[in-house]
Formats: structure tokens, sequence, C-alpha cells
């Protein structure tokens, strides 16, 4: 799936189940918390966790929780950039250009 096509299916998805006519500070939100579960995957890949009331899980697993978190993150920003018709090819056009143009 290339990143348009994924584009549209977060939003199909997203409009399907409502979600993406929540308020633009709520999404916002959503995206702050799902930030700080891939800060809190990372930190059981680079340093564990030692809890008692969480099991061990393998790298694997662990590679696979972050996966998702960062899966979350992305339909988070998708959400945005669709609300103000945004296509992500742009985004990766503009960051491209602008990180060329600073460090050259």
């Amino acid at each position: 799936m290339n990143v348009n096509e994924f584009q549209e299916w977060v939003k199909a998805y997203y409009e399907k189940r409502g979600w993406s006519e929540l308020d633009i500070f709520i999404r916002i939100g959503f995206l702050v918390e799902e930030t700080g579960e891939v800060a809190r995957a990372i930190r059981s890949l680079e340093i564990g966790r030692d809890r008692p009331d969480e099991s061990k899980r393998t790298l694997s697993q662990l590679k696979k929780e972050l996966t998702e978190e960062l899966g979350d993150v992305l339909g988070n920003l998708i959400v945005i950039a669709n609300k103000y018709e945004i296509p992500l090819e742009d985004i990766f056009r503009s960051h491209r250009d602008k990180l060329d143009n600073r460090y050259t």
C-alpha cells in the first residue's frame, strides 16, 4: 500500500466510525496520548520496566507494541492532515525540503 492509499484508507476508516468529526483539540489530545505510549514502548525496549504487575515480554513482543503505537500516532497525524486537506506526500516533501535547505 502506498502513502496515498493509506491516507485514503485512514480517512474512510475514521469517518465510518465518526472519529474524524471530533474537535481538533480533542484529536491533538489523542495525539499527545499516543505519543506518550510510543515513549513508554521505547522505554520498555531500551531500559525495560521493573514492575511486578507487568509480565516480561520478548523483544519481538516489545517491537510489535512499538509498531502498533507508532501506527496510532501516524493515524492521528493523518486525521489532522485530512482535516486540513494536506496530502501526506506534501508533508513528506515539505519536511525533506526544509531539512535539505537548513543543512546544505
